[in-house]
C-alpha cells in the first residue's frame, strides 16, 4: 500500500491514477478516499488524480491523542501528500471538512495550488448555530466510542442534508453508508473532537479569505442548509471565485450528483488551465520581444 508520511510521522494512505496535471482530493468527515471514486475515474482520463485517507481513517494511521487532530494539521497533511509525490502545484478539491481545508490551503499556500474547489463547505460556521454544532460533535464522538461506527452511521448518516442522496440513489447511498459504518471509531471520535468541534467558524477567516487570488470554485446543494449561507459569503469574499448551486441536492454532491459535479468541476479546471497557458504564452511572447 502507498503511504505518505507527515511531519509528526503519521502515515497517510493514498490512491493515484491517471497522468497529467495533478488533482488532490480531500474527503468529508463521513467519507474517505473511496468517496472520490466517481471523480477519480472521470478525471484520470486527463489528469493525475490523488485521493488520500485523512489521519484517523484506515488504512491511514489512527493517532490515539485527540491533539493530533486539527484543521491546521489537516492542511499540513495535504502538503505532506504533495511533497511525498514531488508535486509542486495541484488543483485542490475538497468536500465539507475537506472543503474547509481547501479554502484555507488556498489562503495560506497559494503557491502550491493551481485552483481551489470547495464543495459543501461551512457547516457549523453560522454564529447562531456554532455552539450547537460543537456540542453535537462532542456527543457524537462519545457515541462512536460507546456504540461504534455502524450505530453512529444510522443516525449521522440520516441527517437532513443527506436525505436527498437516499431518495435519489438508494444503491449509492447504501455504498456510502457501508463505508461510513466501516470507519475506525477512535479515529472518527478524535476527528470530531480535534477538528470538527475545535475549528473556528469559516467567518473568522474573512480577512485571509478575502486575500485569496487562486481561481476558486464553490459548490453547494440547495438543500444543504448549513452550507448555503457560508458558500454565498465565500463567493462574495473571493474575487476569483464562482458559485454553483445544485438544485434539489444535499451535502455529498460529488456522489449524489456525480455527472453534474464532474461537468462543473471539469469546465472550471479547463478554464483555469486555458488561462494559465495563455499567461505562459504572453510571458514567452514578451520575453521574445524584449530580446
Amino acid at each position: 500500500m502507498p503511504f505518505a508520511t507527515t511531519k509528526d510521522n503519521v502515515r497517510l494512505y493514498f490512491e493515484e491514477t491517471g497522468s497529467g496535471t495533478p488533482m488532490l482530493f480531500a474527503h468529508e468527515f463521513s467519507g474517505d478516499n473511496r468517496s472520490w471514486e466517481p471523480q477519480m475515474r472521470y478525471f484520470a482520463r486527463s489528469h493525475r488524480c490523488i485521493a488520500y485517507a485523512a489521519r484517523g481513517y484506515k488504512p491511514s494511521d489512527v493517532p490515539q491523542d485527540p491533539k493530533a487532530y486539527s484543521y491546521e494539521i489537516w492542511i499540513s497533511d495535504a502538503l505532506a501528500v504533495l511533497d511525498h509525490l514531488k508535486i509542486e502545484k495541484a488543483h485542490i478539491v475538497g468536500l465539507s471538512m475537506g472543503g474547509y481545508l481547501a479554502v484555507l490551503f488556498g489562503a495560506r499556500h497559494p503557491h502550491r495550488a493551481l485552483s481551489i474547489t470547495a464543495a459543501g463547505v461551512g457547516s457549523g460556521s453560522e454564529r447562531a448555530h456554532i455552539d450547537e454544532f460543537r456540542k453535537n460533535a462532542h456527543e457524537t464522538a462519545d457515541l462512536f466510542e460507546k456504540e461504534g461506527s455502524a450505530a453512529v452511521a444510522k443516525i449521522y448518516g440520516m441527517n437532513a442534508p443527506r436525505i436527498p442522496f437516499l431518495v435519489k440513489d438508494p444503491r449509492g447511498y447504501q455504498e456510502f453508508f457501508d463505508q461510513f459504518a466501516s470507519h475506525d471509531p477512535k479515529g472518527s471520535a478524535n476527528t470530531l473532537r480535534g477538528y470538527q468541534a475545535s475549528r473556528p467558524s469559516i467567518y473568522d477567516f474573512e480577512k485571509e479569505i478575502r486575500g485569496i487570488k487562486v481561481p476558486t470554485l464553490v459548490m453547494v446543494g440547495d438543500e444543504d442548509e448549513p452550507c448555503v449561507e457560508p458558500s454565498i459569503y465565500l463567493k462574495q469574499w473571493i474575487n476569483t471565485s464562482g458559485l454553483v448551486v445544485f438544485p434539489k441536492s444535499g451535502h455529498v454532491i460529488n456522489i449524489e450528483e456525480p455527472a453534474l459535479f464532474n461537468q462543473m468541476l471539469g469546465d472550471f479546471i479547463a478554464r483555469v488551465e486555458a488561462r494559465s497557458e495563455e499567461h505562459t504564452s504572453e510571458l514567452q511572447s514578451h520575453s521574445f520581444i524584449s530580446y
